[in-house]
């Protein structure tokens, strides 16, 4: 369907399923009118489906993930928005202006325990206040969002809403958190993050969306292409913690400076692919800091091609090393490596990391950044 004849953008809302204590979810569809659909749950701001067009016109589900909320209650992350400090802190431990923190550890690999992903009742595990508008609607949206251009009179988006106490999985200081997601025309799927604080705390969000560009459920990603324009990465120990060294990618098997599939080196004879299990790491942006760029581009056998952009430092890579054969999803059961993450965010563990960039959030501020999953049109 041409631009011409694009149909209004609109929104459906029903109900998806209740929570244990009976709290019922409600999920959001974004149309943009010529054929995408962004499906999200208030139930960790979920991205359950986003259907685009493929090359044969048809439309397709590029997002994997489980089908029911319980599948998220016993495979969380899958599309979900991570907070308050995504990717690991090690040992649950960091310092603030003088002051030692705890949090509860959560994941150990090669048996160093870290906090993952916001703890055990993270922000994943959250129900967001949600709210749908459009540009003539924009007035039912906060301020900090009307006449800042992240949208147009032909995009529809959705405001989610989240307040952490203070103390919430022993982070300090109250903070309020807003993510608009947002649907343009093009098929790009865009997120704006914006967060203030009562008192000094970290803060590093990132949607954890998985894709596979064939659709769900159409087995691993393996052969899918990959460029990322990082001539750095950030080297891990056996707890997936980085070392604090930013080292080259070049002659390594994380160099994706020029196109290459995904499955070339993902079992490659590696220490840091052997901790991984694959790849979970983080590849330092090479865009200056704070500045809008061309991330990253995937692309399918048969050419969807998806490309990443952000104003963050930093991308983690995980090729769904951890998938369970067998996760039911929308279009059926996946398996092992059936998604790869693309998570725009700041460096793991940049806590106890002076050199890395801040993820420390002080009264009187506003941590602000957008990322935009953009679907070329060929």
């Amino acid at each position: 369907m041409s631009k011409d004849k694009q149909a209004d953008p609109i929104v459906e809302v029903e109900q998806f399923g209740k929570l244990p204590d009976g709290t019922a979810v409600l999920s959001y569809t974004l149309k943009n009118g010529l054929g995408a659909e962004l499906q999200v749950l208030e139930y960790g701001g979920t991205v359950r489906r986003f259907t685009v067009p493929g090359p044969d016109g048809q439309p397709r589900n590029v997002i994997v993930g489980p089908d029911t909320l319980e599948g998220w209650f016993k495979e969380p992350y899958y599309g979900q928005l991570v907070g308050r400090v995504a990717n690991r802190i090690a040992f649950g431990k960091f310092s603030l202006d003088g002051k030692d923190y705890t949090l509860a550890t959560n994941n150990a690999p090669g048996g160093i325990p870290c906090a993952l992903h916001g703890g055990e009742d993270g922000f994943n595990s959250r129900v967001w206040k949600a709210k749908s508008f459009f540009k003539e609607t924009e007035n039912l949206a906060p301020e900090w969002v009307r006449g800042k251009g992240y949208y147009t009179e032909d995009d529809v988006c959705l405001l989610l809403s989240l307040d952490s106490p203070d103390g919430d999985q022993g982070y300090p200081g109250a903070v309020h958190v807003d993510v608009l997601y947002v649907l343009t025309p093009d098929n790009t799927w865009r997120i704006v993050y914006h967060a203030t604080c009562d008192a000094p705390t970290p803060l590093a969000l990132t949607q954890h969306a998985y894709w596979n560009l064939k659709g769900c459920a159409k087995g691993d990603v393996l052969d899918h292409t990959l460029r990322i324009n990082a001539t750095r990465y950030t080297p891990v120990n056996a707890g997936l913690i980085p070392t604090g060294e930013l080292a080259p990618v070049a002659g390594t098997p994380f160099d994706f400076t020029a196109t290459r599939s995904l499955g070339d080196d993902v079992d490659a004879d590696n220490d840091q692919i052997r901790y991984g299990a694959g790849y979970d790491h983080n590849f330092v942006l090479d865009h200056a800091p704070g500045q809008f760029g061309h991330a990253a581009t995937l692309t399918s056998p048969d050419g969807l091609a998806l490309e990443v952009w952000t104003d963050q430092p930093g991308m983690q890579v995980y090729t769904g090393n951890y998938i369970p054969d067998g996760l039911v999803t929308p279009e059926g059961p996946t398996v092992r490596r059936g998604g790869v993450a693309l998570e725009t965010q700041h460096f793991a563990d940049s806590v106890n990391h002076p050199d890395f960039p801040t993820v420390i959030l002080r009264p009187g501020e506003m941590m602000q950044s957008v990322t935009e999953f953009r679907f070329p049109q060929r």
